[in-house]
C-alpha cells in the first residue's frame, strides 16, 4: 500500500512584518534571526517553552530540538494555523500577548525574539512574562538595537515598531519588570560579513534597504552576497553594547 500523499505547506506571506526561510532576498535577515535562536537554545534544553510572538515557526521549531515541549504562540491566525501545519513538533497556538493564555507557575521559558519592539504595552507583556515563569524560570529576549536602527529619533524607522530599545534600555526594562538580568549582549557582523561588506563598499544592511526604498532590481554582488550569508556569519558578544545589531538578553524570574 503506497504512503498517503503529503500536502505542501504553503509559505507565509512577506509582509515586511516578520522574516520567512526560503527566500533569497530575505536571506540575511533569517539568518541573523537565526543566529539568535541558535546562540539561546541551550537555555531550553529539558524545559517546557512557551515562545511568545513565535511568527513564521522556525525558531520555535529550532528551540524544539532541545526542548522538553514548545508552545508557540502568534495573535495572526493564518500565522498560528501555518505552524502547526508546518512544524508538527511545536504547539501552534493562537493567542493575545498582553494577555498569556497559559496557567501562572508553569513554563521554564519564555523566549520572545524580535517582537517586544512591536508592542504597545511592553511592562505590561514582561508582568505576563513574570507570571507564567516558575520561580528561576528565564527570560530569552533579542531585539533591534535602537541606536544601530534609528538613531536620535524618537519614531522608530520600522512602521511595525512602537518603540526600539538600546541595550541599557532594555536591561532597565526588564530588571523593572521581576527579573534578573543575567546576561546582556549584541550580536555582530563575524569577519566573513564584515569582508562582503569591504567589498561591496558599504554596509550591507544600508544597501537592501536602498534598493527596498527605491523599487530597483538587486545589483548582481548584492543579490549574491546577500544568498551566501549563514548564520555562523553573525557572532554574540558583551562589548561595545552601543554598535551592536540586536541586543540579546537572558533574565531570570525573582
Amino acid at each position: 500500500m503506497s504512503e498517503p500523499a503529503v500536502e505542501p505547506v504553503t509559505p507565509l506571506p512577506l509582509t515586511g512584518e516578520r522574516t520567512v526561510p526560503g527566500v533569497p532576498e530575505e536571506n540575511y535577515w533569517f539568518r541573523r534571526h537565526e543566529a539568535a535562536y541558535l546562540a539561546l537554545a541551550e537555555h531550553c534544553a529539558g524545559a517546557v517553552v512557551l515562545e511568545a510572538g513565535c511568527g513564521e515557526g522556525y525558531g520555535a521549531d529550532l528551540l524544539a530540538a532541545r526542548a522538553r515541549v514548545v508552545l508557540g504562540l502568534d495573535y495572526d491566525a493564518l500565522t498560528a494555523a501555518h505552524v502547526a501545519r508546518a512544524y508538527p513538533r511545536v504547539r501552534a497556538v493562537r493567542g493575545n500577548l498582553a494577555s498569556l493564555p497559559v496557567r501562572t507557575s508553569t513554563v521554564d521559558v519564555v523566549a520572545n525574539l524580535q517582537v517586544i519592539e512591536h508592542l504597545w504595552d511592553q511592562a505590561g507583556f514582561l508582568t505576563e512574562c513574570h507570571r507564567v515563569l516558575v520561580p528561576g524560570g528565564r527570560l530569552l529576549i533579542t531585539t533591534p538595537n535602537r541606536i544601530t536602527f534609528s538613531p536620535g529619533r524618537d519614531t522608530p524607522l520600522n512602521p511595525f515598531h512602537t518603540r526600539e530599545l538600546s541595550p541599557e534600555e532594555l536591561a532597565d526594562l526588564v530588571a523593572d519588570n521581576g527579573f534578573d538580568v543575567t546576561y546582556l549582549g549584541v550580536l555582530r557582523h563575524g569577519p566573513a560579513l564584515r569582508a562582503t561588506e569591504a567589498r561591496l563598499g558599504g554596509s550591507i544592511v544600508d544597501a537592501q534597504v536602498a534598493v527596498a526604498v527605491a523599487g530597483t532590481p538587486w545589483p548582481a554582488d548584492l543579490a549574491e552576497a546577500v544568498a551566501g550569508v549563514g548564520a555562523a556569519d553573525f557572532e554574540l558578544g558583551t562589548d561595545a553594547l552601543a554598535e551592536g545589531l540586536d541586543v540579546v538578553a537572558v533574565a531570570v524570574r525573582r
